[in-house]
């Protein structure tokens, strides 16, 4: 029988293949009661089993030398966790207190940390529930006699490469394993776009699909299936003619994909000679290597505070440092914008704050970003004097994010100032004249930017939070992420005030959210003045393509009118035609 699922596409692509289930142990465990004498055993039978799960993480980071820096960043993470008297003390506290199996002890503590991230704000920390779950699951394992990683049950007779990995999810440790093999596709019951499944999913180039609830208990080993990781659709034992259209749009995928590739080394240049810089954005230094590949020509967004997050202490200087040097280093010469962190509200640096004491009622409206950095000054000229110490090893450009008043430019400043001088006073050295920009991502910024083209050397549009505070739309919440829309007319004259605004004195503008990586957009963007772009490094040759292809001399008056359009379905049919 064929059916159709539907869930989160989050790596674009057409897998066709034969499935293959992994299983997964249950949290579902009985609730023992243990007598007196045996509750000191029972403590140290789960002690035995955290400090064995500890050890096979070790092992699994060290045993894979091609695993990317993100991936290894997750077992990271999930050996804090193991860290953590939250997920480690509380848990004998109830042994000791219920005289309860560890199994059922666990469980209970496990049970209340994901309500509280349930409760978080955001989505990034929110996902972080599951690798709580994952965490869990492999103690468990450990404690019920069943160890080590996830057995995989493979259909018959089937190529690795025409494999589809489907799981109810998948921890670090299985998907580093999984970069030495090459399946086809991954689909999962749960997990979003920032989960490790999408990013392993994203860094080895295949489709894959999350988030189908009940896709495990409904797909049989060895059937047959289409995953399309571009509309987050999976089809199971597809008809004859499906399969056919779907090999068709799969070929032409692929060789679009081939042609692309020519392109790595082409100038950047519009058919009328106009030239544009295509940036990649990053999070962490091992992306590095991805960005190269699709032939960026910088650094436009580096996002430190990857480095920051899912871990019980702050990265000190020498540890930023180095981060940052690798990456400067990496791209060999070629120019890193580095944003200090962006965190705070619901991003809180303290573990031992509750999560409770952490959300608050707005927490995108609180003190985040360049807020918190100017309220916690040691934390931020730790950051500030590890980002110049790297500037001696290649051009750097500093950015500073969520900007709204002229007396932040005006500390950020000074206090970048005070980390030159306490380096000078070291005799380190580092770029003296190191270029500082801001992020325009909320609309009083943009409305008011004059403020800032008069303080800084350049600006960044990040069009992911502008669109979100411009509509009054968390875009991580389901119910209204439909309303969040890129082509709303007050976003689009935000975003033309501000290039517009800048070219008059000649301050250097780029656009490094989502809207940058998307090739519908980059005519209308090319016709608004916009010349740097920065996006995931997936999108650069694609976005390159569509500028090989452009005129902006032509698209300059075209777009002038769309502008001035202020119903949806009079500029999206215009955008279309901008297009054709």
């Amino acid at each position: 029988m064929s059916f159709t699922l539907h869930g989160l596409g989050v790596s674009g692509g057409i897998a066709i293949g034969r499935a293959m289930l992994m299983s997964h142990a249950t949290l579902e465990v009985a609730h023992l009661t243990i007598a007196p004498r045996l509750v000191d055993k029972e403590v140290a039978r789960f002690e035995a089993a955290i400090a064995a799960v500890k050890a096979e993480l070790l092992q699994v980071k060290e045993s894979t030398e091609h695993a990317p820096a993100e991936l290894a960043a997750f077992i990271d993470i999930h050996t804090m966790f193991l860290e953590d008297p939250e997920l480690v003390d509380k848990p004998r506290e109830i042994i000791r207190e219920r005289r309860c199996n560890a199994e059922w002890a666990l469980v209970q503590q496990m049970e209340q940390l994901v309500e509280q991230f349930d409760r978080f704000e955001d989505a990034y920390l929110r996902e972080r529930k599951l690798d709580v779950v994952q965490v869990v699951e492999r103690v468990i394992k450990e404690l019920l006699g069943h160890p080590g990683r996830h057995a995989l049950k493979a259909a018959k007779n089937s190529k690795e490469d025409s494999l589809i990995v489907v799981a109810h999810d998948l921890s670090p440790a299985d998907t580093i394993a999984f970069k030495e093999h090459r399946f086809a596709a991954f689909i999962t019951d749960v997990g979003g776009a920032t989960s490790h499944t999408a990013i392993l999913a994203r860094s080895m180039a295949i489709p894959a699909v999350l988030g189908l609830e009940n896709g495990r208990g409904l797909i049989r080993d060895g059937e047959q299936l289409i995953v399309d990781g571009l509309r987050g659709v999976v089809i199971v034992n597809p008809d004859q003619r499906v399969l056919e259209e779907y090999q068709l749009r799969k070929e032409q995928i692929e060789l679009e994909r081939s042609k692309l590739k020519r392109l790595k080394s082409a100038k950047s240049e519009s058919l009328d000679g106009v030239s544009v810089q295509l940036f990649a954005n990053i999070e962490l230094p091992g992306d590095v290597p991805v960005a190269l590949e699709a032939g960026a020509e910088g650094v436009g967004l580096f996002r430190t505070e990857f480095l920051f997050l899912n871990r019980g202490d702050m990265p000190d200087e020498d540890e930023q440092y180095e981060a940052y040097k690798k990456v400067v280093k990496g791209m060999a010469g070629r120019p890193v914008t580095i944003r200090t962190f962006d965190l705070g509200a619901d991003k809180d640096l303290r573990p031992e704050t509750t999560a409770g004491d952490r959300v608050k009622t707005n927490p995108a409206l609180g003190r985040r970003a360049i807020r918190l950095s100017l309220a916690e000054p040691r934390m931020f000229q730790t950051q500030l004097r590890a980002i110049l110490r790297a500037s001696k090893h290649g051009p750097i450009k500093l950015l500073i994010p969520m900007l709204a008043h002229a007396h932040e430019i005006d500390q950020a400043l000074a206090a970048l100032e005070q980390a030159k001088s306490s380096l000078r006073g070291e005799k380190v050295a580092f770029d003296e004249n190191i270029e500082v920009g801001g992020m325009i991502e909320i609309p009083a910024a943009a409305l008011a930017v004059g403020l800032f083209l008069r303080r800084l050397d350049f600006l960044s549009i990040g069009t992911n939070d502008l669109i979100q505070y411009t509509l009054a739309i968390d875009r991580s919440d389901e119910q209204v992420a439909a309303l969040y829309d890129p082509l709303h007319p007050a976003v689009l004259m935000l975003i033309a005030h501000t290039l517009a605004s800048a070219e008059k004195v000649g301050i250097p503008v780029s656009v490094c959210g989502e809207m940058a990586g998307d090739p519908d957009l980059t005519r209308l963007l090319l016709g608004m003045g916009l010349r740097i772009f920065s996006m995931h490094p997936s999108q650069i040759l694609k976005v390159k393509h569509r500028v090989l292809k452009s005129d902006v001399g032509e698209l300059a008056p075209n777009v002038r009118r769309i502008l001035r359009l202020d119903e949806p379905a009079k500029l999206r049919e215009a955008l279309e035609k901008l297009n054709a």
